[in-house]
């Protein structure tokens, strides 16, 4: 039935009259009457009939006067934007899928913020699929995180911050013994950070365009194994300025400037528009922006 001939059907069965029941909906009497003749039809009762000046229910209109009340009352909590949301209440799993060096600054200061609030919420984290997955369209991922590309065309998206690339090397590296320019750090080897693998990127173009090349001696797929890799050898990697201080000091490792004009890595958060407007959803996707944005931990 149309929500509403409900309405007005709810009108009716409160006001008795035709016309102070248009009067509550904002309508006119003619449509009021031409619903109420519409009802009458469809429920095979006259629901209202006359009485004096006014209108008195059947005993059929009694008995859906509160089932059609509570319907709307209902109706009107689902359909309300953010209606019943209680954080403390709410019992879901969140999954994101995160760059790893993200992923270990941000989990454990998300994963405080989230139980503080809601202490049956979970997450899952994910390590970045293979550019272009489908996860976000297909429901698998919450929330991506990360340097976006490769989106599905309908995908929203929020940008969060953007973060310098450092070098980063062993407190004791020879690098450290002078002013590294453009020409010591290319002659540096250095650890490369791919999940496909690549051994080529922007930093060997901005090398290119001072006539300079660098060795890529190894690569491997995660920041992590790179800093522990950093911190064994004489190899150079990159990190993000400002991240997770405590622990590249704890590591015996130092950052440095990369002498090169770079674009700073810029990061964001998206996710499909079936959950744009989810108030749980939405209440996480405020406290991962939150975590993103707040100084990393140890």
């Amino acid at each position: 039935m149309d929500l509403n001939l409900l309405r007005v059907l709810d009108a009716l069965l409160q006001e008795h009259s035709v016309t102070r029941a248009a009067e509550r909906l904002g309508s006119s009497p003619a449509a009021v009457s031409r619903a109420l003749a519409r009802l009458r039809r469809t429920v095979g009762d006259p629901l209202l009939v006359r009485a004096g000046q006014g209108l008195v229910p059947t005993p059929r209109a009694v008995e859906l006067r509160e089932e059609v009340g509570a319907l709307l009352r209902s109706c009107d909590r689902v359909l309300r934007p953010g209606a019943g949301f209680d954080a403390a209440h709410l019992q879901r799993t969140f999954t994101v899928q995160a760059a790893e060096l993200l992923l270990v600054g941000v989990a454990g200061s998300l994963t405080e913020r989230i139980h503080a609030e809601a202490p049956q919420v979970d997450v899952v984290f994910l390590p970045e699929a293979v550019e272009g997955g489908p996860g976000l369209r297909q429901g698998r991922v919450d929330v991506e995180l990360g340097v976006l590309g490769h989106l599905d065309p309908e995908i929203q998206t929020r940008p969060l911050t953007r973060m310098p690339l450092v070098g980063i090397a062993r407190s004791g590296h020879p690098l450290f013994d002078g002013p590294i320019d453009a020409r010591r750090f290319a002659a540096a080897d250095h650890i490369g950070i791919s999940r496909l693998g690549k051994r080529l990127g922007p930093i060997d173009s901005a090398l290119a365009e001072l006539g300079l090349r660098r060795r890529t001696a190894v690569v491997v797929p995660s920041h992590t194994s790179a800093m522990m890799l950093a911190r064994d050898t004489d190899l150079v990697a990159l990190s993000v300025a400002g991240w997770l201080p405590d622990t590249v000091a704890a590591l015996g490792l130092r950052t440095f400037p990369v002498p090169l004009d770079l674009e700073p890595l810029h990061l964001g958060m998206a996710w499909h528009p079936r959950n744009a407007t989810d108030p749980g959803h939405r209440w996480f996707r405020d406290h991962v922006a939150c975590a993103v944005l707040a100084p990393p931990g140890p």
